[in-house]
Formats: C-alpha cells, sequence, structure tokens
C-alpha cells in the first residue's frame, strides 16, 4: 500500500513542489490550501487530493482531520503553511501580528494535536514543520516572523520527547533563501517613517544580486523534505540550502553575541 503525505500550504512554492515530489515517488498526497478553487496542476494528478483549509481556522482543521483519518491516516504530516512578516514593529498592527501567530505557530500546533491521537494510536508517524533559518538566526525588522520561527524549534524539541514513546516522529526544515514568489505572495511588510533610513539599508542587502544567487529552489528544498520524511533517521533539524548552513556555522562558531554583531554591521553599517 503507498504511503500518504498531508501536507499544508500546498499552493505554491516549497508546498506545491513538495506534493509534486512525493506524488512522482508513489506517495498518496493529500494537498491542503486556502482556495483549492483556484489550484489548476496538482488536480491533474491521480494520486494527489486537493482540500481547502485554512490553518488559522480550528473547526476546519478538526473536520478536515477527522475526515481524512476515518479513512487512512497518513504517514507523515508536513505544516508546510507560513508567511513572512517584515517591518518595524512600531509599524505593526495588533491585527498583524495575531495574524502571523496564527498562521505560522498556532496553525502548526493545532494540526499537530489533531493528528496526534491517530498516529498514538497507530503507534507510528511522523511530523515535519517548515521552520526557516530564521529560527536558527536572526536578521533586523523581522521580529515577529522570527518569534513564529523559534517557537516552532524550541516546540518541536519539547514534542521530540512527548511523541517518542508512543512511535510518533517530529522533524523540522530550515530553508534559507527560496527563489519563489515568496516576496510576492507570502510576504507582508509594514512601514514607519521612522525607520525608514534603516529599513533602506536592510533592503539593499536582502536584495543583493549575489545573495540571491546562494537561494535554494523550491524542488531542492522538497528534497530536504523527502529525505527527512523517508531516512528512518532519529534527526530533528535538517537545514536546507549552502546559505542556511552557513549561517548557521558562522553563528555556531564565533558565538551568539559575535554573530549578532556582524549581522548588525552586514545589514546595518
Amino acid at each position: 500500500m503507498a504511503k500518504s503525505v498531508f501536507i499544508t500550504g500546498a499552493s505554491s512554492g516549497l508546498g506545491k513542489a513538495s506534493a509534486l515530489l512525493f506524488a512522482s515517488k508513489g506517495w498518496d498526497v493529500i494537498a491542503t490550501m486556502r482556495k483549492p478553487e483556484l489550484e489548476k496542476e496538482l488536480t491533474h494528478f491521480p494520486n494527489i487530493q486537493v482540500f481547502k483549509l485554512d490553518v488559522t481556522n480550528l473547526i476546519e482543521i478538526e473536520d478536515l482531520v477527522k475526515t481524512i483519518s476515518s479513512n487512512k491516516t497518513p504517514d507523515v504530516v508536513f505544516n508546510n503553511a507560513g508567511y513572512g512578516l517584515a517591518g518595524p514593529l512600531e509599524g505593526t498592527t495588533d491585527e498583524q501580528i495575531q495574524d502571523e501567530l496564527n498562521t505560522n505557530l498556532l496553525g502548526v500546533i493545532r494540526i499537530t494535536k489533531a493528528f496526534i491521537p491517530y498516529f498514538r494510536e497507530r503507534g507510528s508517524g511522523l511530523f515535519i514543520t517548515t521552520t526557516s533559518i530564521g529560527g536558527l538566526v536572526t536578521f533586523p525588522f523581522n521580529s515577529i516572523y522570527h518569534a513564529t520561527k523559534w517557537a516552532l524549534e524550541g516546540w518541536s524539541e519539547s514534542m521530540s520527547f512527548e511523541l517518542s514513546p508512543y512511535g510518533i516522529g517530529i522533524k523540522t526544515v530550515s530553508p534559507g533563501g527560496i527563489s519563489t514568489d515568496f516576496a510576492g505572495r507570502s510576504l507582508v511588510l509594514t512601514h514607519h517613517p521612522a525607520y525608514s533610513k534603516e529599513i533602506e539599508k536592510v533592503m539593499k542587502v536582502f536584495m543583493d544580486p549575489e545573495r540571491a544567487q546562494n537561494a535554494s529552489t523550491a524542488d531542492q528544498i522538497a528534497e530536504i523534505v523527502f529525505e527527512a520524511a523517508t531516512n528512518g533517521k532519529d534527526i530533528l533539524r535538517y537545514l536546507a540550502g549552502n546559505d542556511a548552513k552557513a549561517a548557521f556555522q558562522r553563528r555556531n562558531k564565533i558565538g551568539a553575541e559575535a554573530f549578532r554583531m556582524e549581522i548588525g554591521k552586514q545589514f546595518l553599517g
């Protein structure tokens, strides 16, 4: 019997690339997204089912997980839905903060919680969550985004102790830059005139063409997700992309404080 994977945020980028990769490997794929009526590609594959799911809607989560698991509980749940919130905290509305936390953090926690009883009863299952190199290091003007990703890293590590006695695994995949339309479709920018000069400096570094050359494709990161899903190893964190590996190694080599100073100088002078 073919293995199956449940994926959130499958309408574009890493989520879609992962859905296509798992399907090409013979897996049954449950691809979820907020607007499935707009999906034109995944619906053509016989082993991909597309469902509507807003990860901020608890009722939708519980209903869909119950429906899916009444037939066959997936072998792997890939928590991938999320977006970036960038800009000065002072220019961020409370609604923007809540939306970011609801999507990037609480959505993952709620979906995981909904599937745990089915995994525990079966005695197996694996959760994989897209975090980010931004869950292990930080950059200026991304504080709320970093708050969600650092939270996911700590939450996942703690959950590994909680789940392992029941044969359930949990892993994180931490990509660096991904050359998708993330900045267009999945990034919210906040503004405040007091920080305009600093933001201009930071954006200049982020938009440097040389920096973009170090980004990975969504397909490359999807390969890491598939590796995490299939290698059977008890490894929590998977750094994905040369830029992510280099940043994390640099932080570990020179220490957190020296790295913080280095990032500040790099982005703000």
